[in-house]
């Protein structure tokens, strides 16, 4: 059941009260018999899992160079992606064998 804030227009009285969602809402004062008004009030928030505060996620200083991306305003252009070369274009049809992976050497 939602508490709802109630305030008096007239004399400023506060309080708060349980009600069920299809129960009409407080009219009167209990302590002036003036007009009642519900202003709004923040919801209670429960922040539940990872991923809202500052010590869930790692530190700006501690990615890989690779990773970070450069700065806007600096001039330097992203890299840019090549294009497949010419090569693959004339074996298009033919479908490509895996390729191995090497060997770990022994000694």
């Amino acid at each position: 059941m939602p508490l709802y804030a109630y305030r008096c227009t007239q004399c400023g009285h506060r309080f708060e009260k349980i009600q069920h969602f299809r129960s009409k809402q407080e009219l009167v004062c209990p302590k002036c018999h003036g007009a009642l008004e519900r202003p709004l009030t923040a919801p209670g928030l429960k922040f539940k899992g990872s991923g809202f505060y500052v010590n869930d996620y790692p530190a700006a200083s501690s990615a890989p160079a690779a990773e970070t991306a450069p700065k806007s305003g600096t001039g330097a252009a992203p890299a840019e992606t090549k294009a497949p070369s010419a090569t693959s274009e004339s074996t298009a049809g033919v479908p490509s064998a895996p390729v191995a992976s090497p060997t770990p050497a022994t000694n």
